[in-house]
């Protein structure tokens, strides 16, 4: 798993989500996520990004928003699980929970509103060259 680390979409590396996806991706992996972050309003764009390309499960673990001026985290069980359906509804899921601010109540909440979708299904991905820096680089 990994975090992206502000608005520009990248980690701490400077990698954009699939430039990540394709360093990681020679491990074969169960399972390539991204957790932390921001809430699951922005956090949605590069989980996307990585769906779209992963050949393995896609995992999600956000931040309940961010945190306030008291260090607390103010978004809802319920506002959290309507961004996560929203996410399960377009096939972007097969693992999901939650991170920095997330309860127990945030993860029933999200089951709750993401049993009710198929889980992701893993896309058949053409043979090429793909390699990453801090941006993909697919040939062929």
């Amino acid at each position: 798993s990994g975090t992206i680390t502000d608005l520009s979409g990248r980690n701490l590396s400077g990698q954009t989500p699939e430039a990540f996806w394709y360093s990681m991706r020679h491990l074969r992996p169960f399972s390539i996520g991204l957790n932390c972050s921001f809430g699951a309003e922005h956090l949605r764009p590069a989980v996307a990004e990585i769906a779209a390309v992963a050949d393995c499960y896609v995992s999600a673990y956000p931040n309940a928003g961010l945190p306030n001026a008291m260090g607390e985290y103010d978004e809802t069980p319920h506002e959290m699980a309507c961004k996560m359906e929203e996410w399960a509804r377009d096939g972007l899921l097969n693992i999901v929970g939650g991170c920095c601010g997330s309860t127990p109540d945030h993860i029933a909440h999200i089951r709750r509103h993401v049993e009710k979708f198929a889980p992701r299904s893993l896309p058949s991905v053409p043979p090429k060259l793909r390699l990453s820096g801090l941006e993909p680089f697919v040939h062929g």
